[in-house]
């Protein structure tokens, strides 16, 4: 059997598993786009550990850390290329009831023009083939720089697509608790977040410290969203 499967490709294989996840239960019937964020959460968690994780192996071979390289690009491009712009598109076409906020809902597609339907589609998917394009340069630029440096890169050339873990899951908590309909602005930023993506801004590549201080945003989001599900019991 291809492929190698011990503890330092599990983080990246469980992140793969959660944003297809996502994508499905967002773009089913019976799915909805806050169940996505979820996984898009879990997503951005075990990216933020599989690096090290896989660091701390000290005899992988050549084979396996190219391979490590690969996989954790390709299931980056799922996670925070592909997740995103399909809860954007799951928004488009779902409504939501709270008890507390009776008029509050999202924007639906099929109420709107079809240029209005082509330009938020549009958005969507150029979004997803700006973190393709910044994945793929990441990965040259950092093939070229391993060859004269050793050990991980400082800096970020342009916004990395990890960056959708957070972004995108404060916009909907800020859609939730507001009684504005903000899908426009959700799309905004998949235009402005992919934008940046591809731009040649240089990002300093953030601390051990600044992680954790991520990852605590990111699960007071979670326990945000969990709390509307649970209490506010979305219908």
């Amino acid at each position: 059997m291809i492929g190698f499967y011990d503890y330092t490709v599990i983080l990246t294989y469980l992140s793969m598993l959660s944003a297809t996840t996502g994508i499905m239960l967002c773009l089913n019937d019976i799915g909805h786009p806050y169940l996505g964020m979820f996984f898009l959460m879990f997503c951005g968690l075990c990216d933020a550990f599989d690096g090290k994780v896989a660091r701390t192996k000290k005899n992988r071979t050549p084979q396996m850390k190219l391979f490590g390289v690969q996989i954790d690009s390709l299931s980056d491009l799922v996670a925070f290329g592909l997740l995103p712009a399909c809860i954007g598109i799951a928004m488009l076409r779902s409504s939501i009831v709270f008890a507390n906020f009776p008029d509050f809902k999202f924007l639906h597609l099929a109420d709107k023009s079809a240029i209005i339907k082509v330009i938020l589609s549009g958005i969507a998917v150029l979004y997803a083939l700006a973190a393709m394009i910044r994945l793929a340069y990441f990965n040259v630029l950092e093939a070229e720089r391993q060859k004269t440096e050793d050990g991980a890169n400082k800096m970020f050339m342009g916004l990395p697509v990890t960056s959708a873990a957070l972004v995108f899951p404060t916009i909907l908590l800020i859609h939730i608790f507001s009684s504005a309909d903000l899908t426009l602005l959700y799309f905004m930023f998949l235009a402005i977040v992919g934008a940046l993506f591809v731009s040649s801004v240089q990002i300093k590549k953030p601390t051990t410290k600044g992680v954790l201080i991520m990852i605590s945003i990111g699960l007071i989001e979670a326990l945000a969203l969990a709390w509307v599900f649970i209490v506010m019991k979305i219908q």
